[in-house]
């Protein structure tokens, strides 16, 4: 026992000598996950510990790359140094407010995280013309992200009920928070730390040829094949449909190729070296059917993506799909035609192609989208006649598909910081009425804005009228004075706190007449509605919507030995013909005092 113990120290501590920038940033992003999730109060923080999170997240995947790297030709610190300021510029990218984190940044994230990891697969081959070695590399790295996957799970999973079983029997009354904390630390740094463990070496061991695992032949031969002929008989039975109908592809069936395709290319890279094995005929005849069958899926992926384009235009995701089609459809022509063609083509093709469609300029994927819908709204108003001196007449009537289609492009162009060219086709006076439009480019505000700004816009809309009125507090500081305790929350879920033995539930999601209500819950027996009080605040503010200043958003009242209060920096209370009032808010806080 005291030398597997040596051992493993041994062995933990060669990694944190070979890999520490690694471990690093794997310690600073469990530690930003940790910040995060107990960071509820202030916009700035919360978002300062999400950027710093993604960021050190982010660095683990291209420090290892960089890591590999280095091993292979050297200039470690380098290569560090290029990959810290990488990541610094990557910060400094992120917008500081809430408002300003679109749906484009998530785009950009996801993306780059997915570069990242493509970085690894090929990033120390791409001077050396080792086939065998770069398949055995990703082999071992795939099997060694299987297998820390189910240590660190197991792992977790032991520690936190060790945990329990100590609070409980011991009546620690441990911080339910200390479950979360021990989730972040060992799904991320401990994590790390066992993936490294399994390398050992690095770059030298992960490329040494070794004998082909069983594991990885039952795998693809019981489970990825049976899948891909599940994916294809579907997918050809969908194309005879198509033609028997001689109708238009469904836009989801897009996705549904793009599965089959990832899958039998991940099943052709698992069994690559059995090519050579003449006792594998199978493997033979799957890899040379393989991209003649994507042909025909090609085609119809094509056809799906063009539909949905030529109907609506491009946006981000719409992009994303044609570029993966093109990049399938050159696999297909270098794996068909050429003899010696290389699988490595396969990760760098990806990430070229990735890397253009974030940064290149012009021709990107947010440039493209723009500058597509953009296109879309002119034609939209050209076609139903809606301009008159290049600007919007909203004297014309105009019908509910027409007036729908052009909010989906109002959000989008919005959102995407286009506010100057949608602001050239308004009127000084109408911009006044679209004002809340442009400070909350909510699909139901622009939506209902716009109702309101066409004179004789048809009111029998078969969407309900939507209306939103949102208050905001002049105050920026929270005064607890006179209170004892204070719970931050948020919007989504449930949140139980135990306070001198009293368990306290904030129960947000909860339906009461329909409505979504917001109740405080004492020992599960007493409890609190503060729908209705909070109703009342809207009801002062005497608007139908918009954006109300309040001195201070806070209700309050006694539950059981206690007085609580509520208090929001921002609440909204929507309402549309069909549903009842609802309320949305993202940070709240309780006070709780003894009476």
């Amino acid at each position: 026992m005291k030398i597997k113990i040596f051992e493993i120290t041994g062995k933990a501590k060669e990694v944190i000598l070979r890999s520490p920038i690694v471990l690093l940033m794997a310690l600073l992003t469990s530690t930003g996950a940790i910040f995060l999730h107990e960071t509820q109060t202030s916009e700035v923080s919360f978002l300062g510990y999400a950027k710093f999170t993604i960021c050190s997240g982010l660095g683990i995947s291209l420090m290892f790359a960089l890591q590999m790297l280095s091993q292979r030709i050297g200039r470690r610190y380098l290569l560090e140094w290029t990959g810290i300021i990488f990541l610094i510029g990557f910060y400094l990218i992120l917008p500081d407010t809430r408002k300003d984190f679109t749906k484009v940044y998530g785009y950009i994230i996801i993306i780059t995280f997915l570069l990242s990891h493509l970085f690894v697969s090929f990033v120390p081959f791409l001077q050396r013309n080792k086939e065998h070695g770069f398949w055995q590399y990703n082999k071992n790295l795939f099997v060694n992200i299987v297998l820390t996957f189910l240590f660190t799970g197991v792992l977790t999973g032991g520690i936190e009920l060790a945990v329990l079983a100590v609070d409980k029997l011991f009546d620690f009354s441990f911080h339910d928070r200390i479950y979360f904390d021990i989730f972040f630390l060992m799904s991320v740094t401990g994590s790390c730390l066992i993936f490294l463990i399994f390398n050992e070496n690095g770059l030298f061991h992960l490329e040494k040829d070794s004998k082909y695992p069983v594991v990885l032949k039952f795998f693809t031969q019981f489970i990825l094949i049976p899948l891909l002929l599940i994916y294809a008989v579907i997918l050809y039975f969908y194309s005879f449909k198509i033609l028997i109908n001689w109708e238009l592809p469904r836009g989801w069936v897009s996705y549904l190729v793009l599965a089959y395709s990832i899958v039998g290319i991940l099943a052709l890279l698992l069994v690559h070296p059995l090519k050579e094995d003449h006792a594998k005929s199978w493997v033979k005849v799957f890899s040379r059917l393989f991209y003649y069958t994507l042909i025909p899926l090609i085609i119809l992926l094509f056809a799906a993506v063009f539909t949905r384009i030529s109907t609506y235009g491009y946006t981000e995701l719409r992009y994303f799909v044609l570029l993966l089609a093109v990049w399938l459809t050159g696999l297909v022509v270098y794996f068909i035609f050429r003899k010696n063609a290389s699988i490595r083509f396969i990760p760098v093709s990806l990430f070229i192609l990735g890397v253009f469609a974030l940064v290149f300029p012009y021709l990107n994927a947010f440039s493209v989208s723009k500058r597509s819908q953009k296109s879309e709204l002119m034609k939209l108003l050209n076609d139903h006649q809606l301009l008159t001196n290049n600007s919007i007449d909203f004297n014309k009537k105009i019908s509910d598909p027409v007036i729908d289609k052009m909010t989906s492009q109002f959000e989008f162009l919005i959102n995407r910081k286009q506010e100057a060219f949608l602001l050239d086709l308004i009127n000084s006076k109408t911009r006044i009425q679209l004002s809340d439009a442009f400070k909350n480019p909510y699909y139901w505000t622009i939506n209902n804005s716009l109702r309101k700004a066409f004179t004789y816009a048809d009111k029998h809309s078969e969407l309900p009228e939507y209306e939103l009125l949102t208050l905001r507090s002049e105050n920026e500081v929270t005064d607890i004075k006179g209170y004892q305790y204070l719970i931050n929350f948020q919007s989504y879920g449930k949140i139980s706190k135990k306070i001198n033995g009293d368990q306290f539930l904030i129960d947000n999601k909860t339906k009461v007449n329909e409505s979504e209500a917001i109740r405080v819950l004492l020992n599960g027996k007493e409890e609190i509605d503060f729908t209705p009080a909070l109703i009342r605040l809207f009801k002062d503010s005497n608007k139908d919507s918009g954006i109300t200043e309040v001195k201070e958003i806070s209700v309050e009242g006694d539950l059981g030995k206690y007085h609580i209060k509520m208090i929001f920096p921002e609440i909204s209370k929507g309402k549309n013909s069909y549903s009842t009032e609802n309320l949305y808010y993202n940070d709240a806080a309780l006070l709780i005092r003894e009476k």
